[in-house]
């Protein structure tokens, strides 16, 4: 049958096939179980899968009959000439050990993370290879042991699906809230919860209701925006206690407890530089967009909450395993949720019951932390918190506390918006010429910025628990005490230590750091405008646009007014010194980028390399100066 798709109908075919050819009995919405391995490897064998499997290499008997460089995309990359005596295979080709399931979900986030960047760009075309290489990634991760794995894997398919939507259409849509309140249950679970807040962690309650004050007020803003119970604004306190730098075992971040997958899923960036699940305005607005999906799906709030802490695919597996699938109560479910998912729910139900009468409960709540009051400067290159505090006479610790999102004490290379206190901004502006810029000079390999506590499990070993907090084993034998890395004991609780070490260098200040070298217009919105034809028409990019216009988002109105700067990009400079690095069996651009303290995207334009680029081992690439 031959199928001619109009333009139209292609991005839902897409959507349709990324979403269907993950449908296997692993699916949530299956009764039949979970797939074991021998069904997964023959994913890639689809012909209807998303993934166009790309040619991996070129033939050795061209390369013997030709010298020439190897072109990629138009763009020649030079090989070395140990090439000339290598067996030609992809540095990431079959006959290499497969990386480890948490890898390959890294690679996949990077991925995305490019294809974003590519699209701010207005290059749809690689931001499409950068989602079928991410797809490619997660086809081969198998996880059907590990519930956390799974939903990071399902989380990336619904971010490629979204993304793909993204290139495709421009339409917005805004989600209906629904004001139905959350029933003040009481049973022998939530008295239970009760009592734990009245003894042991009376502390931890009373540190938490006053910390609420700083950001509860614009949470409450929010929900109220979008339709949602008042009463969700006190979720943070169960999540993190209202710390938006809080983290746990499973490397959820933030106020709201986002893991990477599904943070990336409601748009929130992590990179290098910034990581936006600890940003309370940014990880908000995307709490309360995953707290509207789970609601369109379950209808029911604790059952939203047990799979807001779990992952729906979770929830869903434990209804889709009753075989009437009726279940007339949350409280029916309760007993086959985790432990911890089990108490969740009567915890956060135990704090709204403190909340509402503190003195029946033996309570008397401390006065509230005030909330920040801050204004926004753009800046256009890189600079330390340091350097700026010192220049508007504040204190260090006042700017980390205003930009929490900022992972090195410093903004990224691209243009940033910046909270300062108020009355500052204008301070900042008048010295902005001034202020050296700064360049990380060095980091150590940590994922986070905290210690965090990891409960040994059957089958963990040091090793393994080393890779997943990228650290070594020598570090966490030294920071518990351990004499012999070949004894574990289940349960037993291991401090890991994961500080990332920035070295700061200031370099001198700029000539000239006006990020607009063209004279900013207005235009008028039309009947079908979107932000991304608009960039395109105006020779910028979509973030230009937001950060020139102070919008948080894509939503546009016919006969609105924005503000143009024609010409003017928020690409991440490359002015940082570079240096050569030699393709090894094994490797591949993700991996490549991140051992260099580089984003994917950047990676990929320094070397004149797309997504769907083969790299082989002799190659030589430019990465960043170590």
């Amino acid at each position: 049958m031959n199928l001619n798709f109009r333009p139209l109908y292609l991005p839902l075919f897409i959507l349709c096939v990324v979403l269907f050819s993950g449908c296997s009995s692993s699916s949530p919405y299956s009764r039949t179980g979970i797939t074991g391995p021998a069904e997964k490897t023959k994913t890639t064998e689809n012909k209807n899968s998303l993934v166009d499997e790309k040619a991996t290499g070129v033939s050795s008997d061209t390369l013997k009959d030709s010298l020439t460089p190897l072109q990629t995309d138009n763009e020649q990359v030079s090989l070395s000439d140990e090439n000339e005596e290598l067996d030609q295979q992809p540095a990431d080709s079959e006959d290499v050990a497969e990386p480890g399931d948490q890898d390959l979900i890294d690679s996949a986030l990077e991925y995305c993370q490019a294809a974003s960047e590519f699209l701010e760009q207005g290059d749809a075309d690689n931001a499409i290879d950068s989602l079928d290489k991410a797809y490619s990634y997660i086809l081969k991760v198998d996880g059907t042991d590990n519930p956390e794995l799974l939903q990071q894997r399902e989380d990336i398919r619904l971010t490629i699906s979204k993304r793909i939507m993204e290139v495709y259409s421009t339409r917005y849509t805004a989600v209906n809230g629904n004001g139905k309140a959350i029933p003040l249950d009481m049973n022998s679970y939530v008295q239970k919860e009760i009592e734990s807040f009245q003894g042991r962690e009376r502390n931890f309650f009373l540190d938490s209701y006053a910390r609420s004050g700083k950001y509860r007020p614009a949470i409450v803003k929010a929900l109220k925006a979008a339709g949602f119970p008042e009463e969700l604004s006190w979720l943070p306190l169960i999540e993190s206690g209202f710390k938006v730098r809080a983290i746990s075992t499973a490397r959820a971040l933030g106020m709201w407890q986002f893991i990477a997958s599904t943070g990336y899923r409601y748009g929130l960036k992590r990179d290098t530089w910034i990581d936006e699940r600890m940003d309370p305005a940014k990880s908000t607005a995307a709490a309360i967009g995953y707290m509207s999906d789970l609601h369109n799906m379950f209808g029911d709030w604790k059952t939203v909450l047990a799979a807001y802490n779990c992952g729906e695919k979770r929830v869903l597996n434990e209804i889709n395993r009753q075989k009437n699938s009726l279940l007339d109560d949350f409280w029916d479910l309760y007993q086959r949720l985790p432990n911890e998912t089990a108490r969740y729910v009567p915890r956060f139900l135990a704090v709204l019951h403190i909340i509402h009468d503190p003195a029946a409960y033996g309570f008397t709540l401390p006065s509230l932390e005030q909330e920040d009051e801050y204004e926004e400067v753009t800046v256009n290159k890189q600079l330390s918190l340091a350097t700026i505090a010192k220049s508007i006479s504040v204190s260090d610790e006042t700017l980390k506390s205003l930009n929490p999102e900022l992972r090195q004490n410093a903004t990224p290379k691209a243009t940033y918006n910046l909270r300062l206190p108020v009355g500052k901004g204008e301070v900042l502006l008048a010295n902005l010429s001034n202020i050296p810029s700064t360049v990380l000079a060095a980091y150590d390999n940590s994922d986070s910025s905290t210690n965090t506590v990891h409960v040994v499990r059957s089958g963990d070993t040091l090793s393994s628990i080393a890779n997943k907090y990228r650290t070594s084993v020598k570090a966490i034998m030294s920071a518990n005490g351990l004499k012999n890395a070949n004894v574990l004991k289940v349960g037993a609780r291991l401090k890991i230590s994961s500080r990332r070490k920035t070295v700061i260098a200031e370099a001198s200040p700029s000539v000239s750091n006006s990020a607009s070298t063209g004279e900013v217009t207005r235009y008028t919105v039309r009947k079908g405008d979107s932000l991304y034809n608009i960039a395109q028409r105006y020779s910028t990019t979509v973030q230009s646009l937001k950060l020139l216009n102070g919008l948080s988002g894509s939503k546009l109105s016919v006969g609105q007014e924005l503000l143009l700067s024609p010409g003017v990009s928020t690409a991440s400079s490359k002015d940082g010194e570079t240096q050569k690095y030699t393709v090894r069996k094994g490797d591949y651009p993700a991996i490549i980028a991140k051992k260099h303290n580089m984003d994917l995207y950047e990676f990929l334009k320094l070397n004149g390399l797309t997504p769907a680029s083969t790299i082989f081992p002799g190659q030589e690439v430019q990465v960043a100066m170590e």
